[in-house]
């Protein structure tokens, strides 16, 4: 049983809950994971090095840690063996435990991760033949309660770390087999400061090559953990991911977006999903807090959003809800009424048990795709990945609850003895 209790739900008032930078732990150790540089040195001097020490150790271990993939002291090889119990003593290597790992038939990768205080969450790696994209996760669970989403049907539990969103992506690399595997150019007779300048390397060819902030949660709402953990993310010391493969999803926190442009400065989509407030109310309530014209204003102000670099609206299409020629024709005036450097991705709803709507026909949404590009604006359709398995956007949400561990065990035996058919 999980010992952190649900966050409340303060109904039209955002929720602040408290901060941690740091994955909490029950043997005191600190996990490393999701600290920026000068945090680990911090920590490092408080521990009892001396500050000159603590600065090149962090530096070391900083580039073990993210962009080498390390998660054991004893193979930072450039550190003098003596000190490696000493962090191990004090600091441990984290990652998300794995609960279950599941494969679709159509290449996506599904990992129901848990937490160090027992919270359970989502992420999903999806393969194309030129890209391969991370949904990451933001928090546990969802306080947005989006009808059409399966996540919205969560309680908001607490928010991920930035040790828990990075962790992720280092998951994801390990399994890829991903992480460069060069040499440390490290000396140890060298001056401690002419050694800082020792150390990088780059890694190409990568299957992992896009995120994508669209996992359970709404990340405007965990706004100083996600920073924290895209900065990693995007850090050349680090692992080294370009901010223009980045996208964060919001479904539309105005107060947040402006200061998500200026300080992390990754892509924006916004999941819009109706052009009325009628039915935006019903389908995403923040539109309650948030109206669609004070959402679009936002966009238009997005700083770094331009026609190389557009904002991504986000469109599930709901059989006899929000598809009709008159919905695809009315988002078209408002993308072009708000100037907006727009494209919008079309999602063909994906079901899961208890929904309220259906999927739009293939027809319908072609018809509606058809009607948005002769507006001068692309409407390509979303292809579904990972239904079979429920990695699909909108299906995430945690159920394993509802299974034993020896059927987790049964299940991945049967998977086992089916590929090696």
């Amino acid at each position: 049983m999980a010992d952190t209790t649900l966050m409340s739900i303060p109904g039209q008032i955002d929720p602040v809950p408290v901060a941690r930078d740091i994955t909490p732990r029950e043997d005191g150790r600190v996990d490393l994971i999701g600290l920026p540089k000068e945090r680990i040195r911090e920590l490092f001097e408080t521990a009892g090095l001396q500050p000159k020490q603590a600065k090149l150790r962090a530096k070391q271990v900083f580039h073990w840690l993210y962009h080498r993939g390390v998660t054991d002291f004893e193979a930072m090889t450039d550190i003098a063996k003596t000190m490696r119990p000493w962090l191990a003593e004090r600091f441990v290597i984290g990652r998300p435990e794995v609960v279950e790992a599941q494969h679709s038939t159509d290449g996506t990768r599904k990992w129901l991760l848990k937490t160090a205080d027992g919270h359970e969450f989502e992420m999903v790696f999806i393969p194309d033949a030129d890209r391969g994209t991370l949904c990451v996760s933001s928090q546990v669970g969802c306080t947005l309660n989006c009808r059409f989403c399966h996540t919205g049907t969560m309680k908001l539990v607490r928010n991920l770390t930035p040790g828990e969103i990075v962790g992720q992506v280092m998951l994801a690399r390990d399994a890829l087999g991903e992480w460069p595997k060069g040499n440390m150019n490290f000396d140890y007779g060298a001056d401690l400061d002419d050694a800082e300048d020792e150390g990088h390397y780059t890694s190409d060819g990568r299957l992992l090559t896009n995120i994508v902030m669209m996992g359970m949660g709404e990340p405007l709402y965990n706004f100083d953990n996600v920073k924290g953990a895209l900065k990693l993310v995007m850090d050349g010391d680090g692992l080294a991911l370009s901010k223009r493969r980045i996208t964060l999803s919001t479904s539309g926190v105005v107060p947040a977006m402006e200061r998500c442009g200026e300080e992390i400065g990754v892509n924006l989509a916004v999941s819009l999903h109706a052009v009325t407030k009628e039915i935006r109310d019903e389908i995403v309530p923040l539109n309650k807090k948030y109206g669609i014209e004070e959402l679009l204003e936002a966009c238009a102000a997005y700083p770094g959003a331009s026609n190389a670099r557009r904002i991504t609206f986000e469109y599930v299409m709901l059989k006899d809800k929000n598809d009709t020629d008159e919905h695809a024709r009315e988002l078209v005036r408002l993308l072009k009424h708000y100037k907006l450097p727009a494209k919008v991705n079309l999602i063909p709803f994906n079901p899961w048990p208890g929904a309220a709507y259906d999927t739009s026909t293939p027809e319908r949404v072609k018809r509606f795709s058809d009607i948005v590009f002769e507006g001068g604006i692309s409407a390509p359709v979303r292809t579904p990945r990972g239904r079979d398995i429920d990695a699909a956007c909108g299906q995430l949400k945690t159920a394993a609850e509802k299974k034993s561990r020896a059927q987790r065990d049964r299940e991945a035996a049967e998977a086992a003895e089916a590929a090696s058919a």
